[in-house]
C-alpha cells in the first residue's frame, strides 16, 4: 500500500470530518493523464484540503522545503504527511527557485500526473485574488496538459492568517469548487512569447475568479505584502 493510500485511508476521514469539505465539479477532473490544477490560496491548510477532493488520483504539489526539515516529532509527521501526500519539497529562495519548481511541475506532468499549482505565487494577505504569475502559463503550453481551475471557498475563516490551530466547529465549513478544463493547445509553441504566457494565466486567474467570488486585485500578492 503507498503512502498515498495509507494517509487517504487513516487520516483522511479525519480530516474530512474536521474541516467538511463540500465539493464542486469533481467531475471536471480527467481520469488519466497530465492535468494543472490550478486555483487560489487563502491559506496553510488549503494543500491539506486539496488532495482530500481529488479522488482516486493523487496531486503532486511544489512545497517548502523547511515542511520536511523540521526536528522532533513534530517535525518527523509533518514530512511523512506532506510528502505522502504528494508535495515535493523545493527550495524556492533565490533566482534558481523558480525555475527548480517549474522544472519539478514538467517532469510530473510529462509523467502523466496531476500538479497543482497556486498562481499568485503565495497566500493572498486579505483573501482578496491577487495577479497570476506565468509559470502556470509556460507549464501548460510546455506540456500540453489541460488547466482544470479550482477555488478553495472558506480555508480562512477555519485558519485566518495562515497560521495555528484550525478553528473547527461552529458551522463553518469549506468548500472546493472545480470548472471546466480549459484547452491551450491554440498556442502551441510559444511558450516563450510574453504576451501569450499573459493572456494564458489572465484566462485562468478569470475562471478561479468566477468560481470563488473574490475581488481580483492587478497586483502581484507578493508586492502586497510587502507594502
Amino acid at each position: 500500500m503507498s503512502r498515498f493510500v495509507l494517509i487517504k485511508a487513516t487520516l483522511g476521514p479525519l480530516l474530512r470530518l474536521l474541516f467538511r469539505p463540500r465539493v464542486e465539479g469533481a467531475e471536471n477532473i480527467p481520469g488519466s493523464g497530465p492535468v494543472i490544477l490550478a486555483g487560489n490560496h487563502l491559506t496553510f491548510i488549503d494543500s491539506m484540503i486539496l488532495p482530500l477532493v481529488t479522488g482516486e488520483r493523487q496531486v503532486f504539489f511544489i512545497g517548502k522545503d523547511e515542511y520536511v526539515t523540521g526536528k522532533g516529532l513534530k517535525g518527523r509527521l509533518m514530512a511523512w504527511f506532506f510528502t505522502g501526500s504528494g508535495m515535493i519539497p523545493v527550495d524556492r529562495d533565490g533566482g534558481r527557485g523558480g525555475v527548480a519548481a517549474l522544472m519539478t511541475g514538467r517532469r510530473v506532468l510529462e509523467e502523466g500526473h496531476m500538479f497543482g499549482i497556486y498562481p499568485e505565487g503565495t497566500r493572498s494577505p486579505d483573501g482578496r485574488l491577487y495577479r497570476g504569475r506565468t509559470g502556470i502559463a509556460r507549464l501548460a503550453l510546455m506540456t500540453g496538459a489541460p488547466v482544470v481551475p479550482f477555488a478553495m471557498i472558506g480555508t480562512d475563516e477555519i485558519q485566518p492568517g495562515g497560521k495555528g490551530l484550525p478553528r473547527v466547529g461552529g458551522g463553518r465549513r469549506v468548500s472546493v469548487h472545480f470548472g471546466e478544463p480549459l484547452d491551450f493547445s491554440r498556442y502551441e509553441g510559444m511558450d516563450r512569447d510574453r504576451y501569450v504566457l499573459r493572456a494564458v494565466t489572465d484566462e485562468v486567474m478569470s475562471e478561479v475568479m468566477r468560481l470563488s467570488g473574490q475581488e481580483y486585485v492587478d497586483m502581484y500578492a507578493t508586492k502586497a505584502r510587502a507594502a
